[in-house]
């Protein structure tokens, strides 16, 4: 090897290492979108992808230049509105939850948050709250694009490949077997076939779900272990609910829409604020 290809090599492992995570997810969930749309038009109207993105864009840059005297990079405000794009599903042809679903994910890293750290993945925050408070006019993506083989087989390719870029793919693997394991067992528990009560790992919500919420960077937990053990925390909680819900416990709509999401939403922030104020606590001693 010559100098001049040693020093390419360096540079572009200098580079791998310096590339923000964001860059990486933000390629992922482009192409998510890309790929559900081409082949079950599942966005629904370009203007929902238009104003979904206008809005987490602009009020991201408004709040961030008044919080920090600054515009701060936008690519996570841009993977909020992709997001809520796939996933929100109104009814008719209502766009005013792209407009609120915007602005409550964004304003959520400003005002739910300890110190600079904020407690719910945008995008988890906004979706549920909508469902708790619009439970008739909301709904979210489940069955859109079914469990197509090859649509699957590439989300989850380049799913797990970034996912073991960007670090996370424990926690991917942890929620995912999880959920299996847990699932399982409630199948027993019902004595209902097993294989239904797994499928839904395989839809279009959980890919969300592993990929870009219970794995986002900036609201996990610090060290791969507690990661570990709120990954599987979350798929109990989510578990629970179920159970819950075959058993005809009253629940609000949210819960049996989309256990998930309610499950991160609960556990999530809980997690995350114990976390901080340990470390704070280790920190100050």
């Amino acid at each position: 090897m010559t100098f001049a290809t040693a020093s390419v090599d360096t540079t572009r492992r200098q580079w791998g290492r310096q590339l923000d995570p964001r860059y990486l997810i933000a390629g992922l969930i482009t192409l998510v979108l890309v790929t559900a749309q081409l082949r079950y038009h599942v966005v629904g109207g370009y203007e929902r992808l238009a104003l979904a993105l206008f809005v987490c864009v602009a009020t991201e840059a408004v709040l961030s230049w008044f919080d920090r005297g600054h515009v701060v990079n936008l690519l996570s405000a841009y993977i909020s509105g992709i997001s809520l794009t796939l996933l929100l599903k109104p009814q008719g042809s209502a766009l005013w939850p792209f407009v609120l679903g915007g602005i409550l994910a964004i304003a959520s890293k400003y005002v739910l948050r300890r110190g600079d750290n904020h407690l719910w993945n945008p995008t988890n925050f906004a979706i549920v709250a909508l469902l708790l408070l619009a439970p008739e006019r909301v709904s979210v993506l489940s069955h859109q694009w079914g469990n197509d083989l090859p649509t699957n087989l590439v989300i989850w390719c380049f799913g797990l490949v970034i996912a073991a870029r960007v670090r996370v793919l424990h926690i991917t693997l942890a929620y995912v077997i999880a959920f299996l394991v847990l699932n399982g067992l409630r199948s027993v528990v019902l004595g209902q076939p097993v294989l239904p009560e797994l499928a839904p790992i395989t839809g279009p919500m959980y890919q969300l779900f592993v990929f870009f919420m219970i794995t986002d960077p900036r609201t996990v937990v610090r060290g791969r272990r507690k990661q570990i053990v709120v990954a599987v925390i979350v798929a109990l909680a989510e578990v629970l609910i179920r159970l819950a819900a075959d058993r005809g416990v009253p629940l609000p709509v949210a819960f049996t829409a989309a256990p998930a999401l309610v499950a991160l939403w609960l556990v999530g922030p809980i997690a995350k604020w114990i976390d901080l104020r340990s470390t704070r606590g280790r920190v100050e001693r």
